[in-house]
């Protein structure tokens, strides 16, 4: 299968997740607005978020898909390797939820004491209550999509990427159904917050929908799913030696969004929300081409690389950042040029008004300028787990971690939320450019000038494109919050003229290999 046929599998099934996440935060935002209560329930939902991706995604999956696969694909005939694939995702699930369970259950008493260690500033009673009560409700959500995770990952080994990445869909469906639900209550009398306890209540619903999803598609691939005694096998010592390094590199990743989260704590009420907001926009392009990107790309990159096949794995290195450069530089510059209008067209009504969107526009021009670099981490800290190393990627998280903080404290009090924002781009810039310069001294990759070249032509698009993109911001201002269907026009314009004057001048001036994008599609991987 093709590089660009793995990613349109799972770039295709990530962006209609992230439509709907849009939907939701475009519900969201006009059924609750930007005060008190959204910015509590926002805060909770961040911290079932930052242990799942601690203990569930990247470091395990990294850990977890290589061992398992090598057992399912390892046996003979006889159907060996999948009773040993069988019986190793058994002795994972049995040590995997204790972990899991018992996680929850010091978070869930621990609770009061972690939203006041958020906040440095005096916190109202009412709002402290609300935002533990949030957080208990929601937290057991982790252990219900770190099994989820688990699954996926049986299902990546045998190439089925679908289930894995369509699941979080079914969160946001939920979620948008609660907001419609929540909204004609409000209509009745009910309270914002009655509304918020509800949706909270409403993520771990989806929890449970989520994890009968992927045990379906587990049983049909033909998996069992097991639970026995607690045991630690050696290859399950195995997959915490190999994940652990990882799992400290994502945990600074997951610090670094605490830490946002005490600053912005620190702000006035809504600027929780306000960067919710802005994140959402920012995380299309990045869930979309980095995450797709990242995931095709590893299987090949360890394959090429086990192989002692140098050009193998530079070509596919040098591929991933040519198309996901392609992409997501003239995302940047569209949302960086039209932040604000776009807010405004998808989020401002009802309790989000037009200051908010005025605020949150502002913070997004800022956060896009780091895009770039948070799609390049993704894409090339698989060439460091394709070498079993593990532990550089940390030290590249701790190091932006830092910068960030650093930044943060120099910009908080004068640049408020937007210097939150700036301090998130520095640290990222900083990240990538402390992982490619590893590569580049170990010898293992070196961007080529070909690749350099067209890169640059790229931003002379990208230049052009958001030229035309300032013009017909102007044009179309009176249509940003007008009627629904005054902003679907606006919106297909600005979209339509940035694609074609991007892919226009692209094409034009040499920043798209046609024979090199030929063979990302028809190419058959190795």
């Amino acid at each position: 299968m093709s590089l660009l046929k793995n990613v349109g599998t799972i770039g295709g099934l990530t962006l209609l997740s992230r439509v709907a996440g849009m939907a939701r935060e475009m519900i969201f935002s006009r059924v609750l607005g930007a005060n008190a209560v959204t910015d509590a329930w926002f805060q909770a939902f961040i911290i079932p978020n930052v242990f799942r991706r601690l203990f569930a995604e990247g470091a395990f999956s990294a850990a977890f898909v290589p061992m398992f696969s090598k057992r399912l694909h390892g046996g003979n005939e006889d159907g060996s390797g999948m009773e040993q694939a069988r019986s190793f995702s058994a002795d994972v699930l049995s040590v995997f939820l204790p972990v899991l369970i018992a996680v929850c259950i010091v978070l869930e008493l621990a609770m009061p004491g972690v939203i006041w260690l958020l906040a440095e500033k005096p916190i109202n009673p009412g709002e402290f209550d609300m935002a533990v009560d949030f957080a208990r409700i929601m937290f057991p959500y982790i252990v219900l999509v770190s099994l989820v995770t688990l699954f996926t990952g049986m299902l990546n080994s045998v190439s089925r990427f679908a289930p894995g990445a369509s699941f979080p869909i079914i969160l946001n469906l939920v979620l948008i159904a609660a907001l419609l639900v929540g909204e004609n209550w409000l209509a009745s009398g009910a309270t914002i917050e009655q509304v918020a306890y509800s949706i909270a209540w409403a993520v771990t619903g989806a929890g449970v929908l989520q994890l009968l999803w992927l045990l379906y598609w587990v049983k049909v691939e033909g998996f069992e799913v097991k639970m026995r005694l607690p045991r630690l096998t050696p290859e399950v010592k195995r997959l915490g030696i190999i994940a652990l390094p990882a799992a400290i590199g994502g945990g600074a990743y997951q610090i670094n969004t605490l830490v946002q989260l005490y600053f912005l704590n620190q702000l006035e009420s809504g600027s929780v929300s306000y960067m919710n907001y802005a994140d959402r926009l920012n995380q299309l392009p990045l869930g979309i081409i980095g995450i797709a990107l990242s995931t095709a790309i590893l299987p090949t990159l360890s394959k090429f690389v086990g192989g002692d096949n140098k050009e193998g794995a530079d070509r596919v290195q040098s591929d991933a950042i040519e198309l996901s450069m392609l992409l997501t530089v003239p995302a940047a510059v569209a949302l960086a040029i039209c932040a604000t209008p776009f807010v405004t067209m998808i989020f401002q009504g009802g309790r989000f008004d037009l200051a908010d969107a005025a605020v949150t526009g502002n913070v997004l021009a800022v956060l896009v300028m780091g895009l770039p670099a948070y799609v390049l981490v993704k894409v090339i800290v698989p060439n460091f787990y394709a070498r079993a190393d593990t532990k550089t990627p940390v030290y590249a998280a701790f190091i932006s971690l830092g910068v960030f903080i650093a930044f943060n404290l120099a910009f908080l009090q004068r640049f408020g939320v937007m210097g939150v924002a700036f301090a998130s781009v520095i640290g990222a810039w900083i990240n990538i450019s402390y992982l490619y310069i590893t590569l580049l001294v170990r010898g293992h990759y070196r961007m080529p000038g070909m690749l350099v070249l067209r890169i640059l032509r790229q931003l002379v698009a990208a230049a052009a494109m958001g030229a035309a993109l300032w013009y017909a911001r102007d044009l179309l201002t009176d249509y940003f919050a007008a009627g629904l269907f005054a902003r679907l026009f606006a919106l297909a314009a600005l979209v339509a003229a940035a694609a074609i004057v991007y892919f226009g001048v692209a094409f034009a001036v040499g920043a798209i290999d046609r024979q090199r994008i030929r063979a990302l599609t028809n190419k058959k991987a190795p």
